[in-house]
């Protein structure tokens, strides 16, 4: 659980802008949204293989340039 504490003189909302900021960084929507659904393992290490092929062409081409 994220806790934001509002400073002294801070608008309402700066200390919103910090709490959307921290729950984005935290990685909490994604999160749930990979719980919503059962994934197979299977296709977990799918999606991550090309992910690691993509990141890795993508690279190649930016040594390339």
């Amino acid at each position: 659980m994220l806790i934001i504490e509002v400073k002294e003189g801070e608008s309402i909302d700066r200390a919103l802008k910090r709490y959307k900021r921290k729950h984005r960084n935290t990685k909490v929507r994604q999160e749930l949204m990979e719980r919503k659904f059962f994934t197979k393992p299977s296709v977990k290490r799918r999606h991550e293989i090309l992910d690691a092929i993509y990141r890795q062409e993508r690279e190649e081409k930016m040594d390339q340039h």
